[in-house]
């Protein structure tokens, strides 16, 4: 598929293949990389959440590095002109709002639009045993949220490939013989699968990647999910916090975070580490509900954004009318049972 052809690469730190690069892998054997492709993070995986990803050259091997993060989310007409096949390598997490998921459909829009052939390079996913959350309202697109998913999607980015497809949510006609999937071996939903690499800097552990899904409503509130600490995503606070059993300051780190909510102010927490280790069913809404009765309607300090993360505005007006994590729960199923019937399609994978 790639042989005698001009490839351009989505890729991060994590394409590993056997202790070397995807990229340098392929170009050890002569593949013509003409471009590599970088989303959220970086090439390299370096850059905090949320910064600028510029356009240059890759140091270590001398490649054009194209930026999909920013205002530049997709490829267009020059990036892919000089390009036959696209290869798309990047681990994921099995939560909608993870970035890479996003960029993974537009660069498909790209494809498909400009004809060019996308080969996706499948990976685990260490969330894919479950599936819960509201269903994405498509009126809340965004960065953080661009197929009509929940959650916690329980697929592979393969697997959400197929469902790009085979759903049509590509804009325009599309043409599926541009694209296909190579299927990861030995892989099952249920299995368990420990990353022997950060898929980004702020998820530097199982246990952090397993409460991602449910922390990370905190990132459009007034509470700090420990960003700018040796455990991110692994605990939950605020200066005076009533509730919790520890404390930890966020400083900025190099690499993970510049200027974290709370930096060099005490913050009481809660503790999750504690807790890792049995397979999470389901999104703990304890953390957000125990907040929300302690600091009210102020926990809301990004309320659009807490929207975009949750796919709809549902969610935050039910945790403000007082609603009970059965009543929220109760509304998800709907969508939940429509999109788990649909995801059946498209598995790859036992």
């Amino acid at each position: 598929m790639i042989e005698k052809k001009r490839v351009a690469i989505v890729a991060n730190h994590t394409a590993m293949l056997k202790g070397a690069h995807l990229v340098d892998t392929l170009l050890s054997v002569g593949v013509d990389v003409v471009k590599v492709f970088a989303p959220e993070h970086g090439f390299r995986g370096a850059v905090p959440a949320g910064e600028k990803i510029d356009n240059g050259i890759d140091a270590q091997t001398g490649l054009k590095m194209v930026s999909l993060y920013g205002q530049h989310v997709a490829p267009d007409s020059m990036d892919l002109a000089d390009v036959d096949v696209v290869l798309f390598d990047i681990q994921d997490v099995g939560v909608r709002f993870y970035t890479y998921l996003t960029t993974m459909k537009y660069v498909m829009e790209s494809c498909n639009r400009f004809q060019k052939r996308m080969i996706v390079l499948d990976r685990p996913n260490p969330n894919g045993h479950y599936v819960d959350g509201p269903v994405l309202d498509m009126r809340f697109k965004s960065m953080v949220g661009a197929i009509p998913i929940p959650v916690v999607h329980g697929c592979t980015l393969g697997e959400l490939a197929r469902m790009i497809l085979g759903e049509q949510w590509l804009s325009g006609s599309t043409d599926s013989a541009l694209f296909h999937v190579i299927r990861c071996l030995n892989y099952e939903h249920q299995g368990s699968y420990s990353l022997s690499i950060p898929p980004s800097p702020n998820l530097s552990s199982d246990c952090a990647i397993q409460w991602y899904p449910s922390l990370c409503f905190f990132e459009g509130t007034s509470v700090s999910v420990g960003r700018g600490t040796n455990d991110p995503f692994t605990c939950y606070g605020y200066p005076g916090m009533r509730h919790g059993e520890f404390d930890f300051t966020p400083v900025s780190i190099t690499g993970k975070v510049n200027h974290p909510p709370f930096e060099n102010e005490l913050c009481h927490a809660v503790d999750l580490r504690n807790k890792c280790g049995n397979k999470t069913q389901q999104i703990d809404l304890s953390f957000l509900l125990a907040v929300y009765r302690e600091l009210g309607d102020k926990m809301f300090t990004a309320p659009s954004f807490f929207d975009k993360l949750a796919g709809n505005d549902a969610l935050r007006l039910a945790i403000c009318s007082g609603k009970t994590d059965q009543e929220i729960r109760s509304s998800w199923q709907k969508g939940l049972e429509e999109y788990k019937n649909k995801r059946k399609m498209y598995l790859l994978y036992p």
